[in-house]
């Protein structure tokens, strides 16, 4: 048996595409070449041999499982000669997560045999098979979804980890850090929610809140900006309800349309009104029935 090669994740320089559909599903059976840093991978193992190395921690890959890989880290991925994997790439900036969170899932083996992780790989071995799903018209949409699925998949990945660290160094503080998410999430269009109002909310102090979530890699007010901008972003993306950017940015929590715009762009690389067009382009362009 020969000697499965070691090689160093590397990914291809890329353009902002013209549809969704052009630029999430690229089927390759080799490694990503290097590039600019545009785009994060999903790699999905179809067959044969093939081990995800991750500071110095080897795990063997299995049919479906899934693995994100970035070329600007340091993680190896080991092929067999048999080996072939399934790349997915979407642009970075369309999932909204910062450099210290990619370096905590990139290099993680997600199971692909249960759980959310077999939800993703069911859902993007079909999007891959099925050349039919990537015409225009349904194309955009299904990749829509897919950067959603992908979205989910790293904050699960990020919270499976963090809630790992959070037992070893406290059962009380995680407990309480899932109690303070679940008050986030329930009031993320409450204009006037704030860390005060938060640590008010559960009878700690702001320091304290503060602490609880040092491990997530930023701030609490960080967190609540971007949970109630992935809430707007899939807003805008529903093609079958049209509001205005406005409409939406007031509905959850922004009280400014111009502070919206840039928080929105800075976090995924295009203003709102060009998020929200992708949503409409494929059915406008897409021929009509007579």
């Amino acid at each position: 048996m020969s000697r499965a090669p070691e090689r160093e994740v590397r990914q291809p320089a890329g353009i902002r595409p013209a549809s969704a559909s052009e630029w999430l599903v690229e089927i390759r059976s080799g490694i990503p070449s290097e590039g600019n840093g545009t785009f994060l991978y999903l790699g999905m193992h179809v067959r044969g041999s093939a081990t995800s190395v991750r500071e110095g921690v080897r795990t063997v890959l299995e049919p479906h499982d899934l693995v994100f890989c970035d070329p600007a880290r340091r993680h190896l991925l080991q092929f067999g000669d048999d080996c072939r994997m399934v790349f997915f790439r979407v642009p970075r900036g369309y999932l909204g997560v910062t450099e210290s969170e990619l370096d905590r899932v990139v290099g993680v083996p997600v199971r692909g045999g249960d759980g959310l992780g077999a939800l993703v790989s069911d859902f993007l071995s079909a999007l891959a098979d099925k050349a039919d799903l990537r015409r225009p018209r349904p194309g955009d949409r299904l990749a829509r979804t897919a950067v959603h699925l992908l979205s989910v998949l790293l904050m699960e990945l990020l919270e499976t980890g963090m809630e790992g660290e959070e037992a070893e160094a406290s059962t009380v503080g995680g407990e309480m850090l899932s109690r303070i998410r679940c008050f986030i999430e329930e009031r993320l269009m409450d204009p006037d929610l704030s860390p005060e109002a938060i640590a008010r909310a559960h009878h700690i102090s702001v320091r304290y809140l503060h602490k609880l979530f040092q491990n997530e890699g930023v701030t609490v007010s960080q967190w609540v900006r971007r949970r109630r901008l992935e809430s707007c972003r899939v807003e805008l993306g529903r093609s079958n309800r049209r509001f205005t950017v406005a409409a939406v940015a007031h509905r959850w929590g922004f009280s400014s349309p111009s502070h919206f715009s840039r928080t929105f762009r800075g976090a995924y690389g295009m203003t709102p009104s060009e998020w929200q067009s992708l949503a409409t382009s494929a059915v406008a362009d897409a021929p009509h029935a007579a």
